[in-house]
């Protein structure tokens, strides 16, 4: 059977497909692939993750992987050990398990009769990271990957450590797990169903507890992370990221460090794949994924190898809004390299502004709460998670104000600052924001970085301070591209707490800067559009019966009793039927950060989540629940679970664990 060049292919959908590990664990794949493949073998995309195949990511799987399929290829998406649908136990994420199931995973797609051999793989976030850390062990037939919303380090530029502070996604994303790996198998699917789950349930680790017993860039997280060893990486790569997104610089970062070749593309989005991203405007994904493949899977001649090497959507600066449909802009293109040849600027700060001459003796000690207005880590549910105006935060921190621009100013990279400080207590951290100021002194945050003063010198070898003896710091922000028109102006505010980003340091503390600059990498102005892409393409949507319609919403209340400030976070998903195979599945999740202004060891994290299933006359849940605080010396943490089938509680656990702080 031979198909015309731009002809569509029957597919056929397998919905559980057994793969059978070496050690006799079964895994549960979802395939779609052309009807002829038997006959005429395929190139195939594997995606591997805990996120369950059958109700997890279903609504993303659906408009992807049958548009490839369609297109000649084997789409394979895989639960992992221990999630969904497949046996086993999980027990970490990116643990040395998880990577050699995907190894021998690729190794048995390679061995299919309706595969020619050829393997390629995909993923956003879990996804993406372990598609870099399979490519980095050079399992023989993967010859490409695409990573979206990916990092390659997981100290530096994860949801646990951020600038050697403590990111309170370490228990946000935590308790989302804690939640996520508790759900049962389909009990359509496995007549032990019930086993599985009580397995699964009784064996479950709390992870935010593994992840805080390492407070330093240890081997544990070195583990993992390709910038140890780019080299090692041999599959050609291209990596999606986005601006609204908590994974900013891998893309940059792997353009210029992988020998494979490698592209970049970064969007306006949030944590999302960009052919149905916000904010818009979104872009053709797919054709550029098939590009992808049919050049390195297919050794068909796509012109890939021409395409710039770095493509980003440089952002107009607007006004500071929680949430944006769309950003208007225009595509830059860099045809070599990322940003690293672009010319950068210095200013100083002084106690006069940003880039006049002068002394600089400024003091900052921020209450607790500063950092409200920053937003959420990672934007991923589409709530009110952008960062707001941030006068407020200002308030609270040093500021440094620029003079009115003469002419509109292309910001593309990763701002650096350079300071000389001292501090009056043995720990502290700040955080660091280049904000947008507009002329009516609302005030846009365009790019920040975070650092615990401690690991200013190593992250792997922190010390304390001297206290009132100046020391230097080097932070490097968070890659960017993002325009201030004329007349307006550059700030940067320095601020010791950022919360409820990052932990606290167990004291107040008050520091002095003694000197800085920052060095802010431009552009020549883009006047229009240096590349372009299709439209955004998908196969047609999951098909569901919707019984409960989603909801977000994110508030601030003030304790007038206690002044204690909390952050209110409520997040329903709504509730599904699947029309395909009848299952039905929904959730909501629930998180308050608490502190006090004036007391550092007042901050407290909670967390609730509630997972639904429902087959046929089984009715199962799960409600988990976990919280966080804090003493000079110690953090302490606290979660349980507890199943229900039909509304009898059928299992229940509870964990408490006392971690020693390590100059945190």
């Amino acid at each position: 059977m031979t198909q015309a060049p731009n002809s569509l292919a029957d597919i056929e959908e397998i919905p559980d497909l057994g793969i059978s590990l070496s050690d006799g664990c079964r895994l549960s794949a979802r395939v779609w692939r052309p009807v002829h493949a038997m006959d005429h073998p395929v190139p195939a995309i594997l995606e591997y993750l805990p996120y369950r195949k059958r109700d997890g990511t279903t609504a993303r799987d659906a408009l992807t992987h049958p548009w490839f399929a369609k297109r000649g290829y084997a789409c394979i998406r895989v639960d992992m050990r221990g999630n969904g649908d497949s046996q086993g136990q999980m027990e970490d994420e990116y643990s040395q398990q998880e990577l050699d199931d995907a190894v021998e995973v690729i190794q048995w797609l390679a061995s299919q009769p309706w595969c020619n051999g050829a393997i390629g793989m995909m993923g956003i976030s879990w996804g993406g990271f372990n598609a870099l850390q399979v490519a980095a062990m050079q399992p023989q037939p993967l010859k490409a990957i695409i990573t979206l919303c990916s990092t390659a380090d997981r100290y530096a530029d994860d949801i646990h450590y951020k600038g050697g502070c403590l990111l309170n996604e370490n228990l946000g994303w935590g308790a989302t797990m804690w939640s996520y790996s508790s759900r049962a198998p389909d009990p359509e699917l496995r007549s032990n169903w019930r086993d599985l789950w009580l397995q699964r349930l009784e064996n479950e680790p709390f992870l935010p507890s593994v992840w805080l017993r390492h407070q330093t860039r240890d081997a544990y997280w070195r583990h993992g992370s390709v910038c140890e060893n780019p080299n090692s990486i041999h599959a050609a790569t291209l990596a999606f990221g986005g601006w609204g997104d908590a994974y900013k610089n891998t893309v940059p970062w792997l353009v210029e460090n992988l020998q494979a070749p490698a592209k970049g593309i970064v969007g306006p989005w949030v944590h999302k794949y960009p052919h149905f991203a916000v904010p818009e405007p979104r872009i053709g994904f797919l054709q550029e994924a098939l590009r992808w493949w049919d050049r390195w899977l297919k050794d068909e001649e796509t012109n890939v190898e021409a395409d710039p090497d770095y493509r980003a959507y440089l952002m107009d600066g607007v006004r500071p809004a929680r949430w944006y449909k769309h950003r208007p802009g225009r595509w830059i293109a860099e045809p070599s390299g990322a940003t690293s040849r672009l010319s950068e600027f210095t200013l100083a700060l002084t106690d006069r502004g940003l880039g006049r001459s002068g002394p600089l003796g400024s003091r900052v000690r921020s209450p607790h709460h500063c950092g409200l207005d920053g937003g959420e880590y990672c934007a991923i549910w589409l709530g009110p998670d952008m960062p707001g105006d941030q006068r407020a935060d200002d308030a609270y921190s040093a500021c440094f104000d620029g003079i009115p621009l003469e002419d509109d100013l292309d910001i593309v990279g990763s701002p650096r600052i350079n300071l000389t400080l001292s501090s009056d207590k043995p720990q502290a951290q700040i955080a660091v924001r280049l904000n947008h100021i507009h002329p009516d002194g609302a005030a846009t945050r365009i790019t920040y970085g975070v650092l615990n003063l401690s690991h200013r010198d190593s992250h792997s070898d922190p010390r304390e301070l001297e206290p009132g003896k100046p020391f230097d710091v080097v932070l490097d922000l968070d890659h960017i591209a993002y325009r201030v028109p004329k007349g307006h102006k550059l700030r940067v505010a320095i601020s010791t707490a950022y919360w409820p980003l990052v932990w606290p340091s167990p004291e107040t503390a008050e520091l002095t800067l003694h000197d800085g600059e920052i060095a802010i990498p431009h552009r020549n102005r883009a006047d229009q559009d240096e590349w372009s892409f299709a439209p955004p393409d998908a196969e047609t949507p999951w098909q569901v019966d919707q019984l409960r319609e989603s909801a977000n919403s994110r508030r601030v209340e003030t304790d007038m009793t206690t002044g204690n400030i909390h952050l209110i976070i409520e997040d329903d998903f709504g509730l599904v039927r699947d029309k395909q195979h009848g299952l039905i599945s929904g959730g909501s999740a629930y998180e308050k950060w608490s502190i006090h202004p004036d007391d550092p060891l007042s901050a407290r994290g909670q967390c609730h989540w509630t997972q639904e299933l429902q087959r046929d006359a089984i009715l199962l849940k799960t409600e988990t629940r976990c919280e966080m605080w804090s003493d000079k010396h110690k953090f302490f943490l606290r979660a349980t679970l507890d199943a229900f089938e039909n509304e009898e509680k059928i299992f229940s656990k509870t964990m408490e664990d006392a971690v020693p702080r390590n100059n945190m």
